[in-house]
């Protein structure tokens, strides 16, 4: 219990690489739980999955049906976290046992890229964006509503689910760091998101409008 309320105290270092790192570097040798590492990493653990879960959106074009499962995933981390809630997982899944090994190797990976979010993300500014009440609310509902678009049945067509995934990655980002600059991102992303998602729609419309005249006479 001390020792890893040791490495909880770590993990509130300010650099979002120390936070993976420290988690690398307190990893058994063998095994562990996903619930073991939930614990771990604390208050910060649904906002790392969520940056893992939408890393992969990170390519023009995802695979087809990827975006509803991941998607669906980020969605539930969204409500918990507007509900304050722990995220509930099946006991099944939450003591099932990773390989530990193969889990650092990913993590290394992984941290590539948090080592670049780093070079975006400045803790503690604009804090008024960070705030809680009513501001927070409002960014749980944007990462919610997010979550979403990552969802709609738009994988095929290249970027609609890369934007929803940066406005992801963003908010996770914000909230983990207390980076207002970065929450401001993941907004900008979202609405960035709606007017695509807009334009796609409205070209669609005329184009089969288009169709069906030509066809009409």
């Amino acid at each position: 219990m001390q020792n890893m309320e040791l490495i909880k105290g770590e993990l509130r270092a300010e650099s979002l690489g120390e936070k993976l790192e420290t988690v690398i570097k307190q990893m058994p040798p063998t095994e562990i739980t996903l619930r073991e590492i939930l614990d771990m990493i604390g208050d910060d653990s649904l906002m790392f999955l969520t940056i893992f879960l939408s890393l992969v959106f990170l390519v023009p074009v995802s695979i087809p049906g990827v975006s509803t499962v991941f998607g669906s995933a980020i969605l539930l981390i969204g409500i918990s976290r507007l509900f304050r809630r722990g995220l509930w997982l099946p006991e099944r899944i939450a003591h099932r046992t990773i390989g530990a090994e193969k889990l650092t190797e990913v993590l290394n990976r992984a941290l590539v890229w948090f080592r670049r979010l780093e070079r975006i993300s400045r803790p503690h500014r604009m804090n008024w964006l960070t705030s809680e009440g009513k501001m927070d609310i409002f960014n749980s509902l944007s990462f919610i509503f997010a979550a979403v678009l990552l969802m709609v049945p738009f994988g095929f067509i290249p970027f609609s689910n890369t934007l929803p995934a940066i406005a992801l990655i963003f908010l996770a980002v914000g909230s983990m760091q207390k980076d207002g600059g970065s929450i401001l991102l993941g907004h900008l992303s979202n609405v960035a998101t709606v007017i695509y998602f807009s334009a796609l729609v409205a070209g669609g419309g005329m184009t089969f409008f288009e169709i069906w005249r030509y066809f009409s006479g």
